[in-house]
């Protein structure tokens, strides 16, 4: 696999688990069915959307939250906060393998900059 694939890769893997989480947020706050998202967060799953594929960081950073560059607005940035807050703890019982795999690359990414610093 080049380069360039493993990037797409993982820019894709990154829009699919935040559109997890913001419609698993959708369908337990706002009453939404499983495929459908209300207005409110169809707009914030676009605008993630739209920030990781323009992300010059994607080759380096593990997750925007470890990004020293911040590209989101202060309100979609309050607004994904909310979402991740909500629906982190619960992908472990939604989503297994990705909570298990996003706490994988959490710690894997925090030893390695430990081991730089």
């Amino acid at each position: 696999m080049t380069g360039e694939e493993k990037i797409l890769k993982k820019r894709i893997r990154e829009q699919q688990v935040v559109h997890l989480m913001i419609s698993l947020y959708c369908r337990k706050k706002h009453g939404s069915s499983k495929n459908m998202l209300c207005s409110f967060c169809l707009e914030l799953d676009e605008y993630a959307a739209g920030r990781s594929e323009n992300c010059p960081f994607i080759k380096t950073k593990t997750f925007c939250s470890s990004c020293t560059v911040h590209c989101y607005r202060p309100d979609m940035r309050n607004r994904i906060r909310e979402v991740m807050k909500f629906s982190g703890p619960r992908m472990l019982f939604y989503h297994p393998v990705l909570a298990v795999r996003h706490l994988f690359s959490t710690v894997c990414s925090r030893m390695k900059n430990k081991k730089t610093v």
